[in-house]
């Protein structure tokens, strides 16, 4: 028989409560890391490296993510999201004062790429959506995952503007010292997302162990085609977010046209994100996932066809705002219909996993394919051919429960 994969739908925290701390956690996190392209050009240039070397890190960083993603979800179901935010903070904060006094190649990629990457993996979407998931009821599942994905392209929105500011007002450096004390911030934030338990564990009945979870999603074959999606997002969100200020600076564009470009993503995938998890309650969210690829891939094509003006990166990015994280909400509300919320910061963890290796392809490519043919047009070509085969992916998904055996009755 079908057994339904889901948890008790009474909350076990205030949804309200769980909202606003998960949201500014969120806000925080996400916020600080869309800002790392308005970096690029002052750390080369100051310490003589390539944009090959920054586009490594940053890509060590989000694999790091991807990898520690797992980990810090696994950590996050057994022990509750608290105690995982409040090391992530301390990891964020030693990886942004990392970043401004490396003098060397390495010990930048291990402030920026490790700690930061081991830091986001603790304080982001994974760990957030696990708490969300075990206290939500199911009706307002993919909305409160959009509420709170709204929240972190709203910290795109207000602090990529703030590190422009900072940077231009205080140095590169002393930006970057300042933003570490604003990532201790999570800390108290977290006090919100402690949840009941008892001995150390929540309160989520697991019928399943971790391994038979992670065999049971492997071997489904809408998880996997969840996880090629994703690495397509990855791909895409990182090399835009992190090379797009470069390339309008080569094309002769002001610094501050990359910075209003980059907040008007974030204004826009306010929007973008709220309507992705609305929508979630009541269409085919493989649907709304292969729409926002093929958006995408259109977009891009369009902003490469079309004379390239300050209005017209305005205008990509408000689109591209509208498409940039709102595959989060289906994507994980999606995992957590198919397989439920016991395990539902580890699964996403690994769908995230996915997401983050595209993430490292797109930012070092990025700066890999520049430093040798001098140009973005390749990376571009790639962004736009991904997006196309997300879209064709994703239609396949099923989205009902997985069919598991009733367990033994006792006696």
């Amino acid at each position: 028989m079908q057994s339904t994969p889901s948890l008790s739908t009474k909350p076990q925290l205030s949804m309200v409560q769980l909202l606003l701390c998960g949201a500014a956690i969120v806000t925080l996190s996400m916020g600080i890391r869309h800002g790392f392209g308005l970096w690029l050009q002052p750390i080369t240039m100051e310490r003589n490296w390539s944009r090959e070397t920054f586009a490594f890190a940053l890509a060590v960083q989000n694999l790091t993510w991807g990898v520690a993603g797992v980990f810090a979800g696994m950590a996050a179901d057994r022990f509750g999201a608290f105690r995982v935010v409040v090391v992530g903070a301390v990891f964020y904060a030693l990886g942004l004062v990392g970043m401004a006094y490396a003098q060397s190649p390495t010990v930048f990629m291990l402030a920026a790429g490790v700690l930061i990457g081991v830091a986001q993996a603790g304080t982001t979407y994974a760990v957030v959506y696990g708490v969300l998931g075990r206290n939500v009821p199911a009706e307002r599942r993919s909305w409160a995952m959009g509420i709170t994905a709204a929240a972190g392209s709203f910290g795109q929105f207000l602090m990529v503007p703030t590190e422009g500011f900072l940077i231009s007002h205080f140095g590169w450096q002393q930006a970057l010292t300042l933003l570490g004390l604003a990532a201790l911030l999570m800390m108290p934030l977290a006090w919100g997302l402690r949840e009941p338990s008892v001995g150390g564990a929540t309160p989520a009945q697991r019928e399943q162990t971790i391994l038979q979870a992670v065999a049971e999603a492997f071997k489904y074959p809408s998880f996997q085609l969840l996880m090629a999606g994703y690495f397509v997002c990855g791909f895409q969100v990182v090399f835009i977010g992190v090379h797009m200020p470069s390339y309008l600076k080569d094309k002769g564009l002001s610094p501050q046209v990359a910075s209003y470009a980059l907040a008007l993503i974030g204004l826009f995938n306010v929007f973008g994100t709220y309507a992705a998890g609305a929508l979630g309650q009541r269409l085919a969210k493989r649907k709304i996932l292969a729409f926002i690829y093929l958006a995408r891939a259109l977009a891009i094509s369009v902003f490469l066809l079309v004379p390239l003006s300050p209005w017209s990166v305005y205008v990509f990015a408000s689109v591209m705002g509208l498409l940039w994280l709102s595959t989060v909400p289906p994507t994980n509300a999606t995992v957590a219909q198919i397989f439920g919320v016991a395990h539902l910061s580890m699964l996403s963890g690994f769908v995230f996993f996915s997401h983050q290796l595209g993430s490292f392809l797109g930012v070092w490519l990025g700066g890999f394919l520049y430093d040798r043919t001098g140009s973005y047009d390749v990376v571009w070509g790639i962004a736009i051919a991904l997006g196309v085969f997300a879209a064709l992916v994703n239609l396949p998904i099923q989205e009902r429960a997985i069919a598991r055996p009733a367990p033994a009755s006792a006696g």
